[in-house]
C-alpha cells in the first residue's frame, strides 16, 4: 500500500470508529428517553388520581355544606316554634 491509501484508510477507520461511538451515545439516549416517558407516563396517571381525589373531597365538603344549611334551617325553624329566638 502507498502512504496516501494507507492514510485513507486510516482516516476511515477514525471516522467509523467516531461513527460506531455515536450510535452508541445514540442508543443509550433512546433507552434513557424511553425510561423517562414511561416515567412521565406514571406521573400523569398519579396527577389525574390526584384529580379525581380532590373533585371528591370537594363533592364531600358540598354535602356536608347542604346538610349544614338544612340543620341550620331546622334549628331556626324549632326556635321560632318555642319562642326561644330572640328578635
Amino acid at each position: 500500500m502507498t502512504d496516501t491509501t494507507q492514510t485513507v484508510a486510516t482516516i476511515d477507520s477514525l471516522v467509523l470508529e467516531q461513527l460506531r461511538l455515536i450510535r452508541a451515545t445514540q442508543n443509550d439516549h433512546t433507552e434513557r428517553f424511553n425510561r423517562i416517558e414511561s416515567r412521565l407516563g406514571s406521573l400523569e396517571m398519579v396527577v389525574a388520581g390526584m384529580r379525581r381525589d380532590v373533585a371528591n373531597m370537594y363533592s364531600d365538603v358540598v354535602e356536608h355544606n347542604v346538610r349544614y344549611d338544612q340543620f341550620n334551617s331546622r334549628i331556626e325553624r324549632i326556635e321560632r316554634r318555642l319562642e326561644l329566638k330572640e328578635g
